[in-house]
């Protein structure tokens, strides 16, 4: 779908973060206010069904109105080039994933 060097409108692609259920996350650069954000776009196929993209955009909309440090901000829901995304704050660090791989976390941790 993507690779690092593809432009989605002011966002250039430059590695692939993850993937999900509905798309993939990837860390992009801001070429208008020159700082990393992170990309999440619809995969291809869902991006063609109209009730999973009302579904895409109804999550940032739902997040751009959280105002939480464990919530990240969003920046900009859009497409270019048939490709739905939604731009955010990126978040450097360990996934839950990985936190738990080394094993369960102490409750205080969790809270």
């Amino acid at each position: 779908m993507l690779s690092s060097g593809a432009r989605l409108g002011p966002y250039e692609v430059l590695s692939r973060l993850g993937a999900g259920g509905m798309g993939e996350v990837w860390r992009a650069r801001d070429s208008r206010l020159h700082r990393d954000v992170a990309i999440k776009i619809l995969t291809s196929e869902l991006a063609s069904d109209a009730g999973r993209l009302k579904r895409f955009e109804k999550e940032a909309r739902s997040a751009s109105a959280l105002n939480h440090p464990n919530i990240v901000t969003i920046y900009e829901i859009g497409s270019a080039d048939s490709v739905a995304y939604i731009a955010m704050e990126l978040v450097e660090g360990k996934t839950l994933r990985e936190l738990l791989f080394a094993g369960a976390l102490p409750v205080k941790r969790v809270l």
